[in-house]
């Protein structure tokens, strides 16, 4: 079933059954512009964005694609994305959609070409909302297969793209299974006493590392697999380094209507009000086990 059927057979409202479909077009222009665009950035070329990082070539072409061809169709109200430092109004929009998104996820794989990805969050008014009001949450997995994995709060549903063009359905209804996959970020140096004790209790239990640098792919492999993904607080950095509005609310928000959960180690991500569209926070997400596990270790201290 193509994308399009699929969203009017389950009941997806209009204006948001049209949004979903116009974002996974645009996905196919970032897909296509990998051929054209070059991986790393020449010697005088480098940029960073809000978060100091260094952006690829890749980073801005994928920003301006999605920005440009939401400005010119004015589907949404009001735009936030990683690589921007404001929030983007836009003029006369046809909907009240805030629409957060960060364009391309494990940029820093590019040049070795390995999976990549796109992940956007679409709330019902303004982006600085918490997760839990998000209307819709996707991403965009550049693999062997371009796939497309959604939510409107109606299950999680993965398609992928076919010979013609278009998205069709994969898998309906994903449900988080048991596993023991575990991907975490950060250097082992760096941990705090809490998560240090988490990990060694998940290796211990024979979890398998499984981490690529590319938080979509990793959390995908762990939606189908299970397990959990982390990227925690550590010395130094105890906010964490992952952002709150366009990494953990879209893919909390999948996780959750999966089955699993989502947590900085003491609560639920998705209850959080932002403060800023540049926050960030400690990451534990995947399995409710999983997820328990952390915040009692954290409640021990």
């Amino acid at each position: 079933m193509k994308l399009a059927d699929f969203l009017i057979s389950a009941g997806t409202e209009k204006n948001l059954a049209e949004l979903i479909l116009f974002l996974g077009k645009q996905s196919l222009v970032v897909k296509k512009g990998f051929l054209g665009t070059s991986g790393k950035p020449h010697a005088g070329e480098k940029t960073r964005n809000v978060y100091g990082e260094e952006q690829m070539p890749l980073d801005k072409f994928a920003d301006g694609v999605f920005i440009e061809s939401l400005k010119k169709s004015r589907l949404v109200k009001n735009i936030a994305t990683e690589e921007q430092e404001q929030v983007i109004e836009i003029d006369h929009p046809k909907n009240n959609f805030g629409i957060v998104f960060d364009p391309l996820d494990g940029s820093s794989l590019i040049d070795v070409n390995l999976c990549i990805g796109t992940i956007i969050g679409i709330y019902p008014g303004h982006v600085l909302d918490k997760g839990s009001n998000l209307v819709a949450a996707l991403y965009i997995l550049y693999g062997p297969l371009t796939s497309l994995t959604y939510t409107t709060g109606k299950g999680v549903h993965e398609f992928v793209l076919d010979e013609s063009g278009e998205f069709v359905l994969r898998h309906r209804d994903i449900r988080i299974p048991d596993g023991k996959i575990y991907a975490p970020g950060a250097l082992r140096k760096d941990y705090l006493p809490a998560h240090a004790r988490w990990i060694e209790h998940l290796e211990q239990s024979g979890y398998k590392l499984r981490f690529s640098g590319c938080f979509v792919a990793d959390v995908h492999q762990i939606l189908h697999k299970g397990g959990v993904f982390t990227y925690p607080g550590v010395k130094g950095k105890e906010k964490g380094k992952l952002r709150l509005l366009y990494e953990a609310n879209p893919m909390g928000k999948l996780i959750r209507e999966a089955g699993g959960a989502i947590s900085n180690g003491n609560g639920d991500i998705l209850e959080i009000i932002p403060a800023a569209i540049d926050q960030v926070t400690p990451i534990y997400i995947g399995g409710k086990n999983e997820i328990a596990l952390i915040e009692k270790f954290m409640r021990e201290g």
